[in-house]
């Protein structure tokens, strides 16, 4: 449901409340579609947060702090010029549309003072921030709509900014009963185009800023099946839709807001969320209900992982493209190093047929295009050679020498470019996981360091270094503390693995990794203690969740102490061998089994 007009209405009224009035102090752009506001208000410092991320647009006090890019984008300088110093003096959301106006009060160019609106419509990817001046006209946007990429509304700078269209829907307040039992009627002299569609259809598709799932809350409050036909239900069902629709609106035009955060678990540890301004019967037999005293810090916990996760997925694209177009080509070279050991399967043959011609090469007439000899390793029976009829018995019976020595160098060399291909697709695979467990740019700096280091990305192409003159901060494993009291170690690549599993970890520390799964190495740390079950357990659950079978149930993961692990010389890095090992079998989790310390 995030973000449907009565959530963000929630939040509007909360800004509404805590900026109006205030200055803006700072002006913000750390990501591309992403703005960052400083207010200072009634002695109080506030940072909301505006984005139009496709996955999570949304507006809202954030207690976040984000790095800048080392120059400000234009949109954010443009932003700075009109409304740093300014007041905010009123933030509205029009007709529960998913738009909001904040409206600043700051001098022109001639020095007077002005109202320019600061408009974020919050429509998935359209999404667009926009800065409109107070004569109505757009001065910029975080995104350009040309007219070759809309016909229908234009969003460039020096066009007037005009309202999305509105796809036949109207402002659910003030309440018209009339219009909303209308929609509910069907006459067979006038034609109703609800005709065919369900009850929460009929609500979502007609009202602004309700989403399906608040349809068929609506519904569910009345008593009325949401997937029931329009043209199936009783008048007395249109009554009562009527009357929770109102009772509704009352309290959201009220104020009345109890926002919740609902959670849903599976039957292997997964599971869905979902928000709401107002308590939802839909989602009551849901497991957990979590109730905030603000939206905004509802939207922050609600988002804070998604957005992180797409963030980084987009800084890692380039990454993971490489990678993959490396895993492709060693595929590629096992299914060529296949075909050919097919092809000289019958090497030792090669060898037997010219051992048969030399021994009975005065048998064998000139010009002869096939031969039939004694074996001598089957009894005496007869076999059939193919023979060249231009090349003399000697000279066939090398030709198959000369074939069997080629297929056996052949083979030879096959070994050892089986095996280096079978270790660089084990190394890349164990890349990829790692780029699934980045939780920050440090992580992914981490990363690009070590695939220049062994010859998979040019050094020129390094991101990541640092401002002049500052070194380059490393990355740290996850620290977990097990239910028991022990720590547990993630390594989050193959450079951490190799430092907690070769340096970091002791002796009769607990060493666990996925069996025949890349994924990251993980240690339970004994200080000398004997270290229980349970926290094996739950560090075979994290070594699960941090690896390639993360969306699996039942991942097998090996555990032994660290003394048993050893690395062979030579060997990339993250590849260990061991012995003296368990394999327990667990469904990967994260949470909330564990405290991250």
């Amino acid at each position: 449901m995030p973000l449907d007009g009565i959530v963000l209405s929630s939040v509007v009224h909360e800004l509404s409340t805590s900026l109006t009035g205030g200055r803006v102090d700072k002006v913000q752009q750390p990501e591309p579609d992403e703005i960052l506001l400083a207010v200072r208000c009634k002695g109080q410092n506030y940072k909301l947060l505006l984005t139009t991320n496709a996955n999570s647009p949304r507006i809202h006090l954030t207690a976040l702090s984000k790095s800048n890019p080392d120059q400000a984008p234009m949109f954010c300088m443009l932003l700075r010029k009109h409304l740093g110093g300014g007041r905010i003096k009123d933030i509205i959301q029009p007709a529960y549309e998913r738009i909001v106006e904040i409206h600043v009060e700051s001098p022109n160019e001639m020095g007077d003072m002005s109202i320019k609106r600061l408009i974020i419509e919050i429509m998935g990817k359209h999404s667009n921030i926009m800065l409109v001046d107070a004569t109505g006209m757009i001065m910029d946007s975080i995104r350009h709509i040309p007219e070759e990429l809309s016909s229908v509304r234009e969003i460039m700078p020096g066009r007037s900014y005009i309202l999305p269209p509105s796809q036949g829907k109207v402002s659910p307040t003030p309440i018209d009963s009339n219009y909303f039992m209308s929609l509910f009627e069907f006459k067979k002299e006038e034609p109703n185009p609800n005709k065919g569609k369900k009850a929460q259809q009929i609500i979502y598709q007609s009202y602004n800023g309700i989403s399906p799932v608040m349809g068929s809350e609506i519904c569910l409050r009345a008593n009325v099946s949401p997937d029931s036909f329009g043209e199936a239900l009783e008048s007395l069902d249109c009554s009562h839709l009527l009357s929770e629709f109102t009772s509704l609106y009352s309290d959201i035009e009220n104020k009345i807001y109890h926002c919740h955060m609902y959670e849903e678990n599976n039957k292997i540890g997964k599971s869905k969320r979902d928000i709401s301004a107002v308590p939802m019967t839909l989602y009551s037999s849901w497991t957990k209900s979590e109730l905030y005293d603000s939206p905004s810090k509802m939207l922050e916990f609600f988002y804070k992982k998604q957005d992180s996760s797409y963030r980084l997925s987009q800084k890692t694209a380039d990454l993971r493209k490489l990678i993959t177009m490396h895993i492709e080509r060693c595929r590629r070279k096992t299914q060529i190093y296949e075909e050919t050991l097919y092809e000289i399967e019958n090497r030792d043959q090669l060898k037997h047929y010219g051992e048969l011609i030399t021994s009975y090469i005065y048998n064998i007439p000139a010009g002869a295009d096939r031969v039939k000899l004694p074996d001598f390793y089957s009894d005496g029976q007869e076999i059939e050679i193919s023979l060249d009829p231009t090349l003399s018995p000697s000279d066939n019976a090398q030709y198959y020498f000369k074939r069997y020595n080629k297929a056996k160098r052949t083979f030879a060399a096959l070994q050892e470019q089986i095996e280096t291909n079978k270790n660089e697709l084990a190394y890349l695979d164990s890349v990829l996981a790692c780029i699934g467990t980045v939780t920050d740019e440090t992580d992914i700096d981490d990363i690009r360091t070590e695939l220049v280091e062994e010859g998979f990305l040019k050094k020129k192409q390094q991101k990541g270094k640092g401002k002049k003159g500052l070194a380059k901060q490393k990355s740290k494993p996850l620290q977990y503390l097990s239910a028991e009291g022990f720590s547990i170690y993630v390594g989050k690549n193959n450079t951490q693995n190799d430092e907690l599993t070769l340096r970091f970890a002791r002796e009769n520390d607990i060493w666990l990794h996925t069996k025949d799964i890349a994924g990251s190495h993980v240690i339970i740390q004994g200080n000398g203690k004997d270290i229980p079950e349970a926290t094996i357990i739950e560090g075979a659950m994290l070594a699960a969740y941090y690896s390639k079978g993360r969306q699996s149930s039942q991942v097998p993961v090996n555990y032994t102490k660290k003394k048993h692990v050893r690395k062979p010389k030579g060997s990339k890095p993250g590849f260990v061998i061991y012995d003296n090992h368990k394999t327990l079998y667990v469904t990967p989790s994260e949470e909330p089994l564990y405290t991250q310390t």
